[in-house]
């Protein structure tokens, strides 16, 4: 095991845990770095080394960063860089592109690769290595992190632009996820008064130009199956759809339908709370008689 196989994954819950697996499987030499014994002893069953304190970790050669806000990012890197070594920090957090281009500048400034690298595929994808990454950062910080670019998702980085351009992409991949569950559920609710079977109905639709990944896989694995198990939680969901807005906002856009749709998610939001699967968007947006469960739909 050489040095530069060495890897600190800082933040192990659902994405996180799930990386570090991976990365664990593939042979790197895996210190997992979180405050919750449960996540810790959920990873120490997996053969990881972990510990609760970021500072145990500073100068490790590899950092990968899955947290659940870019406040606890601006928090986390600093420390990371309180002891030189470290080649490369890839922070996939679904962040926010002024603090990772704060943060790229910070590390650069220490001889560090700073690339925001937020994914999309879920746990599976985590666990398989086979996630997709947008990624921000100059041309040799993307260099520098190519080893875990490709570990973690299997191909060559997909580079959109400078630091931040990932968070920008990533918090547009997931609106336009937003959107989509929002307005299939609204068409299915109409299929639903026609007494048209909704698995029918959305099968139907995924093989035609109004398909998408929303129709042909989240609704018959997650809602019309009733299960609404998707792993990613409401409010994680709406926060990526403020944050996409503001986004927008800052540099004055002003989206008139992605403005509906972060009505639609303060409206779930506030009827399921910010711990249920963000799947169950999908009954908040339909009426009482069609709502989206096996014993109705099937």
């Amino acid at each position: 095991m050489t040095e530069a196989q060495r890897i600190a994954v800082v933040g192990l819950g659902s994405m996180g845990g799930a990386m570090a697996q991976n990365l664990h499987r593939l042979g790197w030499d895996v210190v997992g770095v979180d405050p919750s014994s449960q996540a810790r002893e959920r990873a120490a069953e997996h053969g990881i080394t972990t510990t609760d304190a970021v500072a145990d970790v500073a100068g490790t050669p590899y950092v990968v960063l899955s947290l659940p806000s870019a406040a606890l990012v601006e928090r986390t890197v600093p420390d990371l860089l309180s002891q030189p070594g470290t080649l490369a920090i890839v922070d996939t957090t679904t962040s926010e592109p002024a603090t990772s281009q704060r943060l790229s500048q910070l590390a650069a400034q220490q001889g560090t690769a700073f690339v925001d690298a937020p994914v999309s595929g879920g746990r599976t994808g985590a666990l398989a290595g086979t996630l997709s990454a947008f990624v921000g950062g100059t041309p040799e910080a993307v260099t520098a992190a190519e080893p875990v670019l490709r570990a973690l998702t299997a191909k060559d980085p997909a580079v959109v632009g400078g630091p931040g351009a990932g968070n920008v992409v990533k918090l547009l991949n997931n609106v336009l996820c937003a959107t989509n569950l929002v307005a299939v559920g609204e068409a299915l609710d109409i299929a639903a008064a026609y007494g048209i079977d909704l698995g029918t109905a959305a099968a139907a639709v995924s093989s035609a130009s109004g398909g998408s990944n929303v129709s042909a896989n989240a609704y018959p694995s997650w809602i019309l199956s009733g299960t609404y198990s998707s792993g990613f939680a409401m409010g994680l969901m709406a926060r990526d759809v403020d944050l996409a807005l503001q986004v927008g906002a800052e540099r004055g856009a002003k989206p008139a339908l992605l403005a509906q749709t972060q009505a639609a998610w303060q409206k779930a939001l506030g009827e399921r709370g910010p711990a249920a699967d963000f799947t169950e968007v999908a009954p908040t947006t339909t009426t009482a008689s069609h709502a989206f469960t096996t014993g109705e739909n099937s």
